[in-house]
């Protein structure tokens, strides 16, 4: 199955549901930053949320930014997301030691801490842009989410992340489902989407079983009668070129600019959120300085 998201209202329309499979684009993430497991489970979990909230943006100029500090040994947990699904982040510490609950599960709230802040910034491209902040429940990503729809939207949710690491240490699996009362929910719509939670595998886990089918069957599977409103393929996507990291650069002091002209004869620039690494030659410095002055 390649990575794709679906949104469905569920529940005679009562009930909305997105739901996404992500395993190319977290291992992507790892590959681009060598991340450990519980590195790579806390980013991909982050990374899937981050997909789904991306689509309930109403507009495609609009973006948003998670970020997350636990203070746990992984340090920052940052993602950006977009309006197409398509997705972007990184960790502080992305070679953090594994801590595990058993053999074969990772302690990802270990990892993440609980002593900290989950804040989701969104750039509407309006005057004032909207930012919601709650405390971390457990670090566990899931119900911090959940608990940040609930206390910020006051939307009540259910969010299931997971992401599998194979005995290869490559990503085997990974995905993510929200469930969210619209406002008709009644009491029963609650309660029947509150036993479906308490009964569901894990996500990884339905991720790899529907891997040769579909995302649509899953939720047939999940709810019954389904309405589908979309599905589209989602990627691990970043927005940087060299363009815009010479416009980082242009907003350096010249005399900054002149030492690496003049001592490293150019730089190199890397960023955050892909680890894509772009070259500035001298002369490239010299046209940046030479446009400050135009």
């Amino acid at each position: 199955m390649k990575d794709q998201l679906v949104r469905a209202l569920v529940l005679e329309n009562r009930v909305r549901v997105f739901i996404c499979h992500t395993t190319d684009l977290v291992q992507e993430a790892q590959d681009r930053f060598d991340l450990h497991p519980c590195a790579c489970a806390a980013l991909g979990r982050t990374l899937s949320v981050g997909s789904m909230m991306g689509v309930m943006l109403k507009d495609e100029q609009e973006m948003l930014n998670i970020t997350i500090n636990g203070h746990g040994p992984i340090g920052t947990i940052m993602v950006d997301a977009y309006y197409n699904g398509n997705v972007c982040g990184f960790v502080s510490n992305p070679h953090v030691e594994d801590v595990l609950y058993n053999e074969q599960k990772l302690n990802v709230g270990a990892v993440v801490g609980c002593d900290g802040y989950l804040t989701v910034t969104k750039n509407l491209h309006m005057q004032d842009n909207f930012t919601g902040t709650v405390q971390l429940q457990s670090g566990e990503i899931g119900e911090d989410f959940a608990y940040y729809f609930a206390l910020s939207e006051q939307t009540p949710t259910a969010v299931s992340v997971g992401v599998l690491m194979g005995t290869d240490g490559r990503v085997a699996s990974a995905g993510g489902l929200i469930i969210q009362m619209l406002p008709d929910a009644t009491e029963e719509d609650i309660l029947i989407c509150e036993n479906i939670i308490g009964g569901l595998k894990p996500m990884s886990t339905l991720m790899l079983e529907y891997d040769d089918s579909t995302l649509e069957q899953l939720l047939i599977d999940i709810f019954g009668e389904v309405n589908i409103l979309s599905n589209q393929e989602i990627h691990y996507s970043c927005p940087c070129s060299k363009e815009r990291m010479a416009s980082g650069l242009a907003v350096l002091k010249d005399e900054d600019i002149q030492d690496m002209i003049d001592k490293d004869n150019g730089c190199e620039v890397t960023c955050n959120f892909c680890n894509e690494r772009y070259t500035f030659t001298k002369e490239d410095l010299m046209k940046i300085l030479e446009s400050k002055h135009v």
